[in-house]
């Protein structure tokens, strides 16, 4: 046999990403705690090599869609776009959370390492043309991710949460891994591509392929933590340290972006000979879609319902992500109208809009709970943020206009983003959804200008100042002003979606 080696200009990045974070694994090991900045400073240079490298790659290949390893992997604009984004995520938090694990010893060699190979498992999983590669990324997440939150090793709720999240991690990988095998049973193939072009020509069994598409949904379901799926994210936001939350609650959702498209429609929109939708993908479109509409409906109502009753920051937040990524899915679901896919990209721009847009709002939301806690104090409550504006009219501001942002109020981003999502599932004459969406975001609006409220209308409980590092103050300031900002001028960012989702 002729073994032809794979072109890795492709894999690039990823191939710089693993030798530089175990490189960092090695000199951590010598660096002695005072000079922990180190190992802080070359991560944060590893993942600016990247992003260097991820921007040579796109423009090494011409724009064009690149497959290598036997088609397995992929680089195109979204995935690009996606991972240039995932380095800045990854990069806030480590930002963010330099002063928070320091005070409480948490800032050893170890959570740079499992952070950039999380970082690794997310650049694999956002480029995964086959189901193979696509399970191994997220796994390397998940194992990540899990360490992550048991890093305090002396907290019991850390320990337990770790659990909860093994556990239940472990049951959803056990679905989509039965998904999987139930699509090859059905087309022969673990190839996302070569399914849908084996869809398009009707060469597959349609029955087992929907059963398979149900435990797939389900799988990316658990990910982006939507109902019924959602059980592990309050109780897993809540007792991690607020640092690792901050990593769980924001650079993974664009990766869980970045699934659900391959699979839902790279992997099942296959033409026909004619260059129409096929009748299998049609009929396979109109049942994903259902199953979305049933999730994003559910996530919508049970997050900002049960959210109004939390006096926990963390777990407030956490059925906010619920609910939010309920909103997320409505783009996603008006794709794909009787066959239509006129529009399909219209609504991927806005659904990848909303993505970018709500990790940006989370980086800044529990970057201010960082902010707020300190040594041998967790600002963990609401009424931790009473009084804010006495102790700092400035991030009293900047929250301000986060939770303007999150409840989708102008000039915010997030008035735009929810604005974008609902003209697309207008579009698909889906108007009862958007309707429902307009009433559930209504009810989480109070949650968010409860935070206002505390802040602006209450005196302090804590009368410290807040002196945050130079370069965390910095980033959170820009963090917040983005928001406005990118709600102000969102043309650009939203051209940069769609010129990113033409090229799926």
């Amino acid at each position: 046999m002729n073994f032809t080696p794979p072109e890795l200009m492709p894999a690039y990045p990823e191939i710089l990403l693993l030798i530089l974070a175990s490189l960092i694994l090695l000199v951590d090991l010598f660096v002695s705690e005072a000079r922990r900045w180190v190992v802080y400073a070359l991560s944060l240079a590893t993942l600016l090599g990247c992003a260097l490298l991820t921007a040579a790659v796109g423009q090494a290949t011409g724009g064009e869609v690149t497959y290598t390893f036997n088609n397995m992997f992929v680089v195109d604009h979204m995935g690009s776009l996606l991972k240039l984004l995932s380095y800045l995520a990854v990069a806030a938090c480590i930002i963010y959370s330099r002063s928070y694990l320091a005070d409480r010893g948490l800032l050893r060699g170890e959570y740079f390492v499992l952070l950039l190979f999380a970082l690794l498992g997310m650049m694999v999983m956002i480029s995964a043309n086959h189901f193979l590669p696509l399970y191994l990324g997220l796994e390397l997440l998940s194992l990540c991710q899990y360490s992550l939150v048991a890093l305090n090793r002396d907290s019991a709720r850390s320990t337990e949460a770790a659990m909860k999240y093994f556990v239940l991690g472990a049951i959803a990988s056990g679905l989509l891994l039965y998904g999987m095998s139930m699509m090859y049973g059905a087309s022969g193939t673990l190839e996302i591509t070569e399914l849908a072009r084996r869809i398009g020509e009707g060469n597959v069994n349609k029955t087992v392929l929907l059963f398979g598409l149900v435990f797939l949904v389900s799988g990316f379901a658990f990910k982006l933590g939507v109902v019924p799926f959602h059980m592990w994210l309050p109780d897993v936001y809540d007792g991690a340290p607020s640092a690792i939350t901050l990593i769980i609650a924001t650079a993974p959702k664009l990766a869980a972006f970045a699934m659900s498209v391959r699979l839902l429609v790279n992997g099942t929109l296959g033409f026909d000979a004619q260059g129409q939708l096929s009748a299998t993908a049609i009929e396979l479109a109109t049942n994903w879609q259902q199953m979305l509409i049933i999730l994003s409906v559910l996530s919508m109502a049970i997050g900002n319902l049960v959210a109004i009753s939390q006096t926990n920051i963390k777990r407030m937040l956490a059925y906010s992500t619920i609910s939010q990524m309920g909103f997320l899915l409505l783009g996603l679901l008006a794709g794909v109208v009787g066959g239509n896919v006129l529009s399909a990209a219209d609504a991927y721009t806005a659904s990848l809009f909303y993505a970018i847009t709500y990790v940006l709002m989370s980086l800044g939301a529990f970057g201010m709970v960082v902010l707020l806690s300190r040594a041998g104090f967790e600002a963990e409550h609401l009424d931790d943020f009473k009084g804010l504006n006495e102790r700092s009219p400035w991030f009293a501001f900047v929250m301000l206009l986060l939770m303007f942002s999150l409840a989708g109020l102008p000039p915010t981003v997030g008035f735009f983003a929810k604005y974008s999502v609902l003209l697309a599932v207008v579009q698909a004459d889906r108007l009862w959804l958007a309707i429902v969406a307009v009433l559930f975001s209504l009810i989480g609006a109070f949650y968010y200008l409860r935070i206002v409220k505390l802040m602006y209308f209450d005196d302090p409980l804590d009368g410290a100042p807040l002196a945050p590092r130079l370069d965390m103050g910095v980033l959170l300031s820009a963090n917040g002003l983005a928001v406005l900002l990118l709600g102000m001028f969102p043309g650009p960012l939203m051209a940069l979606c769609f010129y990113s989702i033409k090229s799926l």
